[in-house]
């Protein structure tokens, strides 16, 4: 451990120190002798000092050389001989990685078509972008290497259009605007990313109020640039992190906690919106083969349409 670091749990101090790593996949190992501090076993409890030494054994799962296809259902907006648009349910995660070696949207594409572009790795075939695991909507994919590149390219050169819909905390000052912050990734915990001023990656959002609620607004954000956890960064900047956004302060009760009543209607709404409310509702790219511009909406789902519906009977 550090020296000038505070006292800590080593299951909390590992958590954040690996990268893709979980509380609970940590504990475990600690539960079953693969974690030791100064050569001795510890528990998960035990307080870190300055100069402790942490030796860690992480047994590997080997990662599968190729995805194998699985029968799950897809709502495919659009395909042609070139591409495919589907729109992604909350909870699936785009591609395997770490810990999601199944049931992902390649597992899905895979049984559902043979032709997907090979230009990524085995593992992630036909896959051009991605969205969060916990975000809903709208993904292209490519079925050949040429569509893949040219869609690349697309979103290399912040061509594509892209508008998402999210319920944020609080009220906006302005009814529209532009957040301007760099992103970098976190140096406390690793799986996350904050804002930055003076390093990390350029990133731009357009924002612009769609409807107000009383302690929540829904908003429609465009991207400029692509950057992970653009917008629940930016939006948590500002103070409006994502309702229900669990990694960047979306399920705490930001306004309304000190009312008894509007806090029992604000843990009821996060009941409903178990995951952060955000949407990837509308994607707009030109075609690589037929040089038309495309454009597809998509419908928000059903604990977005919820959540919307409750905090009309505001």
């Amino acid at each position: 451990m550090p020296a000038g670091k505070k006292k800590e749990r080593v299951d909390v101090f590992l958590t954040n120190a690996i990268e893709n790593s979980t509380r609970n996949r940590i504990q475990k190992l600690i539960e079953a002798s693969y974690v030791t501090v100064n050569s001795k076993i510890v528990k998960s409890n035990y307080q870190l000092s300055p100069f402790d030494v942490i030796e860690v054994t992480i047994p590997i799962t080997p990662r599968p050389e190729t995805t194998q296809p699985e029968d799950i259902p897809l709502d495919i907006v659009y395909e042609d001989d070139y591409l495919i648009v589907v729109n992604k349910p909350a909870g699936m995660v785009a591609h395997p990685a770490y810990a999601h070696y199944t049931g992902t949207l390649v597992n899905a594409l895979l049984h559902h078509t043979k032709k997907l572009s090979k230009l990524n790795e085995p593992i992630r075939p036909g896959i051009v972008h991605r969205i969060d695991k916990d975000t809903s909507g709208l993904l292209v994919i490519a079925k050949d290497e040429v569509t893949h590149a040219n869609l690349s390219k697309q979103f290399a050169k912040h061509t594509i259009e892209r508008e998402y819909w999210a319920v944020a905390w609080g009220k906006f000052k302005e009814q529209k605007g532009e957040i301007n912050y760099n992103i970098k990734r976190s140096h406390s915990d690793r799986k996350k990313f904050t804002h930055s001023t003076s390093d990390g990656k350029t990133a731009l959002t357009f924002y612009e109020v769609i409807e107000e609620f009383d302690f929540s607004t829904l908003l429609k954000l465009r991207l400029k640039t692509g950057r992970t956890h653009q917008i629940r960064v930016h939006l948590g900047s500002k103070g409006h992190p994502i309702f229900g956004d669990a990694t960047y302060g979306g399920r705490i009760l930001v306004y309304g906690s000190q009312l008894p009543k509007m806090k029992s209607r604000m843990e009821n709404l996060l009941e409903i919106m178990k995951r952060q409310a955000l949407h990837a509702k509308i994607l707009g790219f030109v075609h690589p083969v037929t040089n038309e511009f495309m454009k597809f909406d998509s419908t928000l789902p059903d604990d977005f349409n919820s959540l919307l519906k409750n905090l009309r009977a505001e």
